[in-house]
């Protein structure tokens, strides 16, 4: 089934570009042009993405945002005019997946996405790691801590699975960029720390003693060893 996405900017030849060749690779796209506009259209349809832009009339980005990580885990890719770095380390921080720095190529966008779709789609079989009182569904992408569920994003739980399947492995920063977001971040590893630091402050009970994700000081992280 073809995947459906939403795209929000309030500059319309952006809009027409990008819907145009995102539409040659089979993607749905519905578009709005403002927040107020994009919060309704996200709250009567079922997608499966949604780029957003930071600077939108009516309703910031970031608000939209908050307002979709109110009610869903959907994938959101941000979309920045502005150069500072804490705009994006924001976007990050309010739980986006992704972010582009306006002007964008067209065709790393395009890649983005299907790097996120492909991760989604992941394996079909069930799998269940455990340890102490976490419990990671590899099958429908769930964790549950003393059988609550924990709400994660699908980057998240990305560095999730990625820590918990290689337990004791310490990964750099740069690694962590290659292999869960698997292009150049152009060295803004900031935005593994952003992730890191939201992943702990959903899993552990306490984010500054972790008993999952534990800092290796001057190398990275790594999940408890087993």
């Amino acid at each position: 089934m073809a995947k459906k996405i939403l795209l929000v900017d309030d500059e319309p030849a952006i809009v027409k570009g990008l819907s145009f060749s995102l539409k040659q690779d089979g993607y749905i796209i519905d578009a709005a042009y403002d927040g107020e506009e994009a919060i309704e259209k996200f709250n009567n349809n079922t997608y499966d993405l949604v780029i957003l832009d930071v600077m939108l009339p009516k309703m910031d980005g970031l608000g939209v945002l908050q307002r979709i990580r109110e009610r869903s885990k959907l994938p959101v890719i941000m979309l920045t005019a502005k150069g500072e770095d804490m705009d994006k380390i924001l976007g990050l921080d309010y739980g986006a997946d992704d972010y582009m720095t306006k002007p964008f190529n067209i065709l790393e966008l395009k890649a983005r996405v299907k790097a996120i779709f492909r991760r989604l789609n992941g394996t079909n079989d069930e799998q269940l790691i455990s340890f102490k009182n976490m419990e990671i569904n590899l099958s429908n992408r769930s964790v549950t801590i003393d059988d609550s569920e924990v709400n994660l994003t699908a980057k998240e739980f990305d560095l999730l699975q990625l820590f918990a399947t290689n337990p004791g492995k310490v990964f750099s920063r740069e690694s962590l960029l290659e292999t869960v977001w698997k292009y150049d971040y152009l060295g803004d590893l900031r935005t593994v720390d952003v992730h890191i630091r939201r992943l702990r402050e959903k899993i552990e009970e306490n984010p500054s003693q972790p008993s999952f994700i534990y800092t290796k000081w001057g190398v990275g992280y790594y999940f408890a060893d087993k």
